[in-house]
């Protein structure tokens, strides 16, 4: 009788213990802590996928970049009766050409406002220096001169100390200079035709890769990637136009206003913009600063044509564009954006927000998966089960 007890306290024991939603989900952080655990003990296995992946991920992602931008082209031709891989060829003309174009005409524009800028920065700083120093001089400013001159003190110091971390940085890395050069070049020579069969076979990847899945698993995860892929289709065409169309109304804004080296700052602009939020900022520092050199009414029609590229992008041209297709909210991006950066670097400023929209489409898909074979979730309603 006892044993009988003692059984029965045990089995109930058992059915809270393994009912219980917090002990469940305590069970499911302990392994999955254990198998990062595991993994970081055995990660010099994964060294050879990483290096393979260090050569072939830059022209990878060069090739899908172009592809997502060239693909609805194709497709467009192809739906005029030009046969696809004849399409394929006339649009590499097209963009060789441009290419060839853009050489010839924009880099050497680009190269010679570069080069003056350059040889022009020391007169800037000496004009700034000046002027600084006529406004510190002044009576208003005497109950704060000496924190002022403190703090300029700190900033030179600070600004040495960054030059001198640079040059060094830049002397240690000389040495992997070749390897950077190899990289570069392997992947010019090979995105192209990573490319071509991209825009020849992209439709056919996903059901070739789904043959090798259970039956029941295919359509759940053709649902995913065709999600993950509008998803990626939708933030770098967006981007991309916004970031040409930004490039296009500065170069255009700073040529009526007069401002020099027009052009290169209006690419500077478009290129900063792929950083959302922070991108068009970021890209009016220099911007105000060559302004404030100049002189004061220069400094007001900069600030006039920065205000109104930002209505017309953020009233017309991003609505138009991106809408709300990602649907990230604005401080999620900034957080992405910063641990991204921290991490990555500048890439991981640029693809940051790319690669979690595509890892919030699995996230969403394996929690309503989870929710729907989960008995944590039994109040809640449950559609079909996807194997």
């Amino acid at each position: 009788m006892d044993k009988k007890k003692l059984g029965e306290r045990t089995s109930w024991f058992w059915k809270w213990f393994l009912n219980s939603q917090v002990v469940v989900a305590l069970i499911i952080v302990l392994l999955l802590l254990l198998i990062t655990l595991v993994f970081t003990k055995v990660s010099y296995l994964f060294e050879p996928i990483g290096q393979f992946f260090a050569i072939v991920g830059l022209p990878v992602v060069i090739a899908g970049i172009l592809y997502y931008l060239m693909n609805p082209v194709v497709n467009f031709l192809e739906s005029k009766g030009i046969k696809r891989s004849i399409g394929i060829i006339l649009l590499f003309i097209v963009v060789v050409a441009l290419i060839a174009w853009g050489i010839v005409v924009i880099v050497p524009m680009i190269r010679e406002q570069v080069g003056s800028l350059i040889k022009s920065m020391p007169g800037y700083f000496d004009t700034i220096t000046d002027k600084a120093n006529e406004i510190f001089k002044d009576r208003s400013f005497q109950p704060f001169q000496e924190h002022i001159e403190s703090s300029l003190q700190k900033l030179l110091e600070s600004l040495t100390e960054i030059t001198q971390n640079v040059s060094r940085v830049t002397l240690q890395g000389l040495g992997s200079v070749v390897s950077t050069l190899a990289t570069v070049v392997i992947a010019l020579v090979t995105a192209p035709i990573i490319l071509f069969f991209l825009l020849k076979d992209g439709d056919k990847l996903a059901p070739y890769l789904l043959k090798f899945l259970p039956d029941k698993t295919r359509e759940p995860t053709l649902r995913v990637l065709t999600e993950m892929n509008s998803q990626l289709a939708s933030y770098i065409r967006g981007q991309l136009t916004v970031a040409f169309t930004v490039a296009v109304m500065f170069i255009i804004g700073f040529s009526i206003a007069g401002l020099n080296y027009a052009i290169t700052l209006g690419i500077l602009a478009g290129f900063l913009n792929l950083v959302p939020y922070l991108g068009s900022f970021l890209a009016m520092i220099p911007v105000i600063f060559i302004a404030i050199v100049t002189s004061p009414f220069m400094l007001v029609k900069v600030i006039i044509v920065f205000a109104i590229e930002q209505t017309i992008e953020g009233r017309i041209v991003s609505p138009l564009v991106l809408g709300n297709q990602l649907e990230i909210h604005p401080v999620t991006i900034m957080f992405v954006l910063l641990t991204a950066g921290k991490i990555f670097g500048i890439s991981g400023v640029i693809l940051g927000i790319p690669f979690y929209a595509v890892a919030k489409v699995v996230v969403i898909h394996v929690f309503e998966w989870y929710k729907r074979v989960s008995p944590l979730y039994e109040n809640e309603e449950k559609g079909p089960v996807d194997q």
